[in-house]
């Protein structure tokens, strides 16, 4: 195993289906087109490079209309395939309310879920919003992990208006600083580097010891030197290897890592160390 991949969405017909309107603009973005996979090619897509991954859903049914991947299909799939997919990270919408609690307890409980995964961007909502504290504490009380979208994003990058969507929402500061101090037991992931506000990001994860940060989603021949600099020091023992498969492949973005001169040690960590330590895992 070269790395454990803490954030890859599943490249079979669910995310076309989730992500429908949003495929022109993600293959602009992308520079390739979207191939719909079947579960097998993907599983052996995951093989070839060599990494285990964990599994996200979304669920942001109520702003979209889209269908959501279900938590159902990720425990599904962790299930039929449990020495390449490492767990699964389900997803609630925060708008559902009451519902969204009941879902999260079911998911965790009876369909064996590590974790939820949040896009406030498409779920429009901060997560600092008041009105979503009785989930964040229903979360923490199951002792589960979060993942939150920080910074840009690719769904309606490049297109009039970005089809809609604010990235405001994901800001580190002080939407999720605020969430990160006022549930200093929940263990809370920012995913990719926060373009453009990286530093806040940076500055949120040294000052947090519960926020943890994933860089999927980015070439890391693009990380700033800054960003880099702290990976070697200050910030080696908090920083998750992931891809936002199928975005980037396996390939280059270890290869990309590797030719940032990082030290064998300091990428033990990020590959795969950091999250058998975080998300628990063999």
């Amino acid at each position: 195993m070269q790395a454990i991949d803490v954030h890859a969405h599943p490249s079979t017909h669910v995310f076309e289906t989730t992500f429908k309107p949003y495929v022109d603009a993600l293959e602009r973005y992308w520079k390739e087109s979207f191939r719909v996979r079947t579960e097998e090619e993907m599983i052996q897509e995951f093989k070839d490079a060599d990494v285990r991954v964990v599994l996200v859903g979304l669920d942001c049914e109520t702003c979209t209309g889209l269908p959501k991947t279900s938590n159902d299909y990720i425990a599904e799939m962790v299930k039929k395939y449990p020495d390449t997919i490492a767990g699964g990270f389900g997803s609630v919408d925060p708008w559902k309310g009451d519902m969204a609690l009941i879902e999260a307890e079911r998911a965790v409980k009876e369909l064996g879920l590590i974790g939820f995964k949040f896009h406030q961007i498409l779920q429009k909502f901060y997560p600092n919003d008041r009105r979503f504290y009785p989930l964040w504490e229903k979360l923490t009380e199951l002792k589960v992990v979060v993942q939150f979208h920080m910074g840009t994003t690719g769904m309606g990058a490049g297109m009039p208006g970005g089809m809609g969507e604010h990235i405001k929402y994901a800001a580190p500061i002080p939407y999720l600083d605020d969430l990160a101090a006022d549930f200093p037991d929940l263990t809370i992931i920012g995913l990719h580097p926060a373009f453009p506000w990286t530093d806040e990001m940076a500055a949120v994860v040294l000052h947090k010891a519960n926020v943890y940060w994933d860089l999927s989603g980015w070439a890391p021949k693009y990380f700033p030197s800054s960003l880099i600099k702290d990976i070697d020091s200050r910030l080696q023992d908090k920083i998750l290897f992931g891809s936002d498969y199928p975005s980037i492949s396996h390939a280059r973005l270890l290869r990309e890592w590797k030719a940032n001169g990082h030290k064998d040690a300091v990428l033990e960590k990020v590959f795969y160390k950091n999250a058998q330590r975080i998300l628990r895992l063999l």
